[in-house]
C-alpha cells in the first residue's frame, strides 16, 4: 500500500512537468536552418502518419475492451468465426498505405536533403575542414588560414560547405539545430552542406561513442552576423599558436575536456594529409591506458 500511494503522489508532480518540457529549446524541432527546418518538417510529417494508426488502434482497443464486457448482452459470442474479407481490408489496407507514405517521406526526404547536395543561396558558400580528434574538434578554415578547437564560428545566412574526416576511430559530426549528421572516418572524407538562417548559439556535438571521452566530446557553434565574423577572422588572425604538423601531432595525442581555443594560422595541405593519412593518424592510448 505505501508503494502504491507513493506512485499515486507522483503522478501530479509529472503532470505538472509536462508544461516544463513543452518549453525546452536546442534539438532537432527547434531549426535555425533549412536542413534543420527540413528534418523537422519530416520528423512530424511522419509522426502524424503514424498517429493514423496508432491512434484508431488506441481507441479500438478501449471499444472492443468495452463492448464485450461480461454485462453488455448484445455482443455477440462466435466461437466458429473465421474470416472477413471486410476486416482483413482495413487490417492490412491501413498499415499498408501508412508504409507507402513514409516511404514517400524518406524518399523525397532523402533526395532533397543529400548532405553533399549544395543549398541554393545567393551568397557564396564558406568551407569549413572539421576533424574528429580523441576527443576533441578541429575546425580548418582554408580561405581564412586560421583554425579552431572545440568551436565553430561561422556566418549567419552564409552557406557552410563541410569537408569532414576523422584523425581516430569513426565519429559523428551533429548539430541538432542545424540539421542532418553524418559520420567522420579516418583515411577518407564525407561532405555536408548546412546553414544558419540567424545569429545565434548552438551545441554541437559528437554522437557516435569513440572511447573514455566520448561525453565530453561537444563543441559550441556560434552563428555571428556576416561583419562580427570577419572581426573574428581578423581577430583569429593575430593570436594564437600556429597549426603545423609538430602542433597537430601534439594534438592528436588522446585527451579529454581540452578547453575551446583558436590558430591563427594553419599549414598549407593539412587537412588532405591528414584525411589521405600522410599523417598518421592519432597515437591512441599510451602504454595501453587513456590519458587522465
Amino acid at each position: 500500500m505505501p508503494a502504491r500511494a507513493a506512485m499515486w503522489g507522483a503522478r501530479p508532480a509529472v503532470f505538472l512537468a509536462l508544461p516544463t518540457l513543452a518549453a525546452c529549446t536546442g534539438g532537432v524541432l527547434d531549426p535555425h536552418g533549412p536542413v534543420g527546418a527540413a528534418d523537422g518538417t519530416i520528423l512530424i510529417d511522419s509522426l502524424v502518419i503514424m498517429l493514423a494508426i496508432v491512434v484508431p488502434t488506441i481507441v479500438a482497443t478501449f471499444g472492443f475492451a468495452w463492448w464485450f464486457r461480461a454485462s453488455n448482452r448484445r455482443a455477440q459470442y462466435r466461437p466458429n468465426f473465421v474470416y472477413s474479407g471486410q476486416l482483413e481490408l482495413l487490417v492490412w489496407g491501413i498499415p499498408a498505405l501508412t508504409i507507402i507514405l513514409l516511404g514517400g517521406v524518406a524518399w523525397i526526404g532523402s533526395h532533397a536533403l543529400d548532405p553533399a547536395k549544395p543549398l541554393q543561396s545567393k551568397v557564396p558558400p564558406l568551407e569549413i575542414q572539421g576533424v574528429s580528434l580523441d576527443w576533441k574538434w578541429l575546425f580548418i578554415y582554408p580561405g581564412q588560414h586560421v583554425a579552431a578547437l572545440n568551436q565553430l564560428v561561422i556566418p549567419a545566412g552564409t552557406p557552410i560547405r563541410f569537408m569532414l574526416s576523422s584523425a581516430s576511430v569513426m565519429n559523428a559530426f551533429f548539430v541538432p539545430q542545424l540539421g542532418s549528421m553524418i559520420y567522420t572516418m579516418n583515411g577518407m572524407t564525407t561532405q555536408l552542406n548546412l546553414m544558419s538562417d540567424r545569429p545565434g548559439e548552438f551545441r554541437g556535438m559528437s554522437s557516435h561513442f569513440s572511447g573514455d571521452g566520448f561525453a565530453d566530446m561537444h563543441f559550441q557553434v556560434r552563428a555571428l552576423p556576416p561583419d562580427k565574423f570577419v572581426q573574428w577572422v581578423s581577430a583569429t588572425q593575430k593570436a594564437g599558436p600556429a597549426l603545423d604538423e609538430a602542433a597537430y601531432h601534439a594534438l592528436s595525442a588522446q585527451r579529454a575536456n581540452v578547453p575551446p581555443m583558436t590558430y591563427r594560422t594553419v599549414a598549407d595541405g593539412l587537412f588532405r594529409d591528414i584525411a589521405t593519412q600522410k599523417l598518421p593518424p592519432g597515437p591512441g592510448p599510451a602504454g595501453g591506458a587513456p590519458a587522465p
